[in-house]
């Protein structure tokens, strides 16, 4: 599982010019899926994004995390993570999950979020979506497991 978690002061996902998610203040997390990923990787990946430390207190120090300062979490599926890009220049995308289980995982990945007392909001899985995003710091962290 990758995940790139952004620190956001506002982001949105749209589909076809609808939004299908949109938050204030919180994390846009872009999450890829691999076919090895299991149910311990989501419940683990899914603890880290929530008790992560990374938004300001009040010295100024990323000493809090998305629930401390009552944030939200934009989860974007982004199979694009697991770009292959050793051999020409088009990227192979092999090392991707399969698409169902992919799916599945993935919506398990955000229930797992939600366990942790955030307010999840997706885009739609597979759909060409646009990513609009206020990248707060910027604070930009790439977690792989």
């Amino acid at each position: 599982m990758k995940v790139v978690i952004q620190r956001v002061s506002q982001a949105q996902v749209s589909v076809a010019d609808k939004v299908l998610g949109q938050i204030d203040q919180g994390l846009c997390l872009l999450v890829g899926i691999a076919d090895t990923d299991d149910q311990e990787t989501i419940e683990y990946v899914a603890r880290k994004v929530a008790n992560m430390r990374i938004f300001s207190d009040e010295a100024g120090k990323m000493n809090l995390s998305v629930k401390d300062v009552s944030g939200s979490i934009l989860s974007v599926s982004q199979f694009t993570l697991y770009a292959d890009t050793k051999h020409g220049n088009r990227p192979s995308f092999t090392n991707a999950g399969d698409y169902e289980e992919s799916k599945k995982k993935y919506q398990q990945f955000n229930k797992a979020l939600e366990q942790h007392d955030l307010t999840v909001e997706t885009g739609e899985f597979g759909a060409d979506m646009q990513v609009q995003l206020t990248n707060d710091g910027p604070v930009t962290i790439i977690m792989e497991r």
